[in-house]
């Protein structure tokens, strides 16, 4: 083959192969982190004891009992003597081991629910009953001596997850992103090792290899960095932002890792690549070797040509 067609060739995989490398690490986390329920509850577990999360849970929560309290009680107004009392018990029943288990079991429960719907063919609504929370809850209420917290019902209502209306859309960008989680990481490798065994100068192909790849993992950092900002921005006012930054960073925190990993990785393997081209020796043995025997040929050469003369 042609040394610039060879060229040619090397640089469009090394391109291929640095452009799939963003795309390759958000769909293997999508397809392998988001998608398995124990990574998943691993992921979302330290949030149990993130201030934001346990602050955001306590309102959304002592909210809810009180329009419980409203609905099947004969007492108002109740918000205002007892709400404070009712948002002190939640908030320092998140501050308990019962509340780490029961945010473990919701999370488990939730991605468990989700994932049954997107691997089906059922166009329900998915729905998840939280009726055990409700129950440790009232049991902690009632051992803080709140008031009527004897009386709050626990009904095993079913609470919408996801719409019926969303499942379709979902489930294909589910299914795609389960084939490309794999693929899309073995392509990237593929076109890199055949761009560099096509190279003319393999050095120089490694090195642009290790720069292309310390791009696209610096490109994945800036990408979360401004999905962060913009999923914040796009929020109801009545959302507590703090909370959800909490949780787009547990759940994109192996992603931003791997970002980071591949532009050390990447500029390591680019420095290196450099520092072996300029500090190898310029003179190897085998030439030196030969220079001294050219260099000692001419001195014995006319020592034989007057040993023959005067012969």
């Amino acid at each position: 083959m042609p040394p610039r067609l060879r060229s040619a060739l090397s640089a469009v995989l090394i391109t291929l192969s640095c452009l799939l490398v963003p795309f390759g690490a958000l769909a293997a986390w999508a397809a392998y982190g988001l998608a398995d329920t124990d990574r998943y509850v691993t992921a979302m577990a330290p949030l149990a004891t993130d201030p934001d999360v346990r602050e955001a849970v306590a309102d959304t929560v002592g909210d809810g009992i009180l329009r419980a309290v409203d609905q099947h009680l004969d007492v108002h107004p109740v918000r205002g003597p007892v709400g404070p009392f009712v948002h002190d018990a939640v908030r320092s029943f998140t501050q308990t081991r019962a509340f780490r288990l029961a945010w473990d079991a919701g999370n488990r429960v939730t991605h468990d629910a989700v994932l049954r719907a997107l691997r089906a063919e059922d166009e329900r609504a998915v729905t998840v009953d939280f009726a055990p929370v409700t129950a440790q809850v009232k049991r902690q209420l009632t051992l803080d001596h709140v008031p009527l917290a004897q009386r709050i019902p626990v009904e095993h209502t079913s609470v919408a997850v996801l719409p019926a209306g969303e499942l379709v859309a979902l489930r294909k960008g589910f299914h795609v992103m389960e084939i490309a989680g794999f693929w899309l990481p073995v392509a990237a490798v593929a076109f890199a090792a055949a761009g560099i065994a096509l190279a003319v100068r393999r050095r120089r192909a490694v090195a642009a290899t290790a720069l292309g790849t310390a791009l696209g993992g610096a490109l994945l950092v800036l990408a979360l960095a401004v999905g962060r900002s913009l999923t914040l921005a796009d929020l109801p006012a009545d959302v507590p932002h703090p909370a959800v930054g909490a949780v787009y960073d547990a759940l994109t925190g192996t992603l931003r890792t791997a970002g980071w990993v591949l532009l050390g990785l990447g500029l390591a393997v680019a420095l290196t690549s450099w520092l072996t081209r300029y500090l190898r020796p310029r003179r190897p043995l085998a030439r030196l070797v030969r220079r001294l025997r050219g260099s000692a040929a001419p001195a014995s050469a006319p020592a034989r040509a007057r040993t023959r003369a005067r012969v």
